[in-house]
């Protein structure tokens, strides 16, 4: 069977089941980073997630107001950093590239010289979707032109301007529980129903000899609850903060998640905008888990930046003005796109849809003013 883009149905499940027989049982991280980014089977191996026809559907492809007040946050920081020249514009997981080219003709129209001083950096690992963002970028003006990096490490030291829209939950998490006899680690293991052929991929817990580090208030959750802990979040995050410190900059962290940490199993997987059974045909639909700002908050603390947020999505668009945006689009559009553009800004910032769940969160140099849509920084 054929999807995705030509992948075989099955071929990760199988690279899985050979694993584990192997080797036994995976950590719930583990079996996320392969499912995700398998260099031959992985999700973003060689399918597009993006848009209509994909998966999901994310803030830039519901509407260009998202982009463009992402692209006017940067202008301003950068402001207030002093203009330096050159700074780098970075993006992690930039998606289809509809974000970037909506901020950059924003920034455009609002700065000529952040233009010429911007350095776009693209950290992306899919090769489809570099090629979607070259295309997108193609179409955005002069200074469009990007680097692309497998990781952060490879981005130039420096001034940073960062944006990390719907990133980090698709990093792989841990998850633990607690049960009666003491704290587990939630695994993926194999479970033969029918006591013959392929195996099933199956959660099992497997017991650890010591209890996992967690933060106050969640180690000591009672049996049957458990915790997800996301220690690639906690590392890129001090790396983050380490280099708007060093170097001057600010990081723009939008996504979906608690802002105070909290036990709960919040692991799923979406394949053709609907929920789709986690541990079924792996590498063919999206795994997702909530973000735990308050942990990258400490971390980011930790590290000497100053923390902002996290605010509802829905708050910080609209003290950027997404209303009075959507008001000047209205002004010219056909009836058809009047209604688009209604629709997308009340899913964006209403509470029943993206406005509350989603939230913003800014890490910066110490001393730079609170940024766009924020108050002062965090306690």
């Amino acid at each position: 069977m054929q999807n995705h883009e030509g992948r075989v149905s099955g071929a990760l499940a199988a690279v899985l089941r050979d694993r584990i027989a192997r080797t036994g049982p995976i950590s719930v991280a583990d079996f996320m980073a392969l499912a995700l980014t398998h260099p031959q089977h992985g999700y973003y191996a060689a399918c597009t997630p993006f848009g209509r026809t994909g998966d999901f559907t994310t803030a830039p492809e519901i509407s260009q107001v998202f982009g463009e007040l992402t692209g006017l946050w940067c202008v301003v920081v950068w402001q207030a950093m002093g203009r330096p020249a050159p700074v780098s514009l970075c993006e992690l997981g930039p998606g289809r590239g509809t974000l970037m080219a909506d901020a950059r003709r924003a920034q455009a129209r609002a700065d000529p010289a952040f233009i010429e001083a911007a350095r776009l950096h693209l950290v992306e690992v899919s090769p489809i979707l570099r090629k979607h963002q070259r295309d997108a970028l193609a179409t955005a003006g002069p200074g469009s032109q990007a680097h692309w990096h497998d990781d952060l490490a490879t981005v130039p030291e420096g001034p940073l301007l960062l944006i990390a829209n719907e990133f980090f939950d698709a990093l792989p998490v841990h998850q633990f529980v607690r049960t009666d006899s003491g704290w587990c680690e939630r695994c993926v293991g194999l479970a033969d129903a029918f006591g013959a052929g392929d195996p099933d991929l199956a959660f099992v817990d497997v017991p650890l000899p010591a209890p996992p580090v967690l933060p106050a208030g969640l180690a000591d959750v009672g049996p049957g609850s458990i915790v997800e802990r996301r220690p690639a979040a906690d590392a890129l995050i001090t790396a983050i903060a380490r280099r708007v410190c060093r170097h001057g900059g600010a990081a723009l962290i939008v996504d979906y998640g608690y802002s105070e940490s909290a036990p709960g199993d919040s692991l799923q997987a979406v394949r053709g905008h609907a929920f789709h059974p986690v541990l079924t045909r792996p590498g063919e639909a999206d795994l997702t888990a909530h973000v735990d700002f308050a942990a990258l908050a400490r971390a980011a603390t930790e590290a000497g930046a100053a923390v902002f947020g996290p605010v509802p999505q829905g708050v910080w668009l609209t003290r950027l003005g997404a209303a009075e945006r959507a008001r000047a689009l209205l002004a010219d559009a056909t009836p058809e796109q009047a209604m688009a553009i209604t629709t997308g800004i009340r899913r964006l910032t209403h509470p029943q849809h993206m406005g509350l769940l989603f939230k913003a969160m800014a890490v910066s140099a110490p001393g730079l003013p609170p940024p766009p849509g924020f108050d002062s920084p965090a306690p």
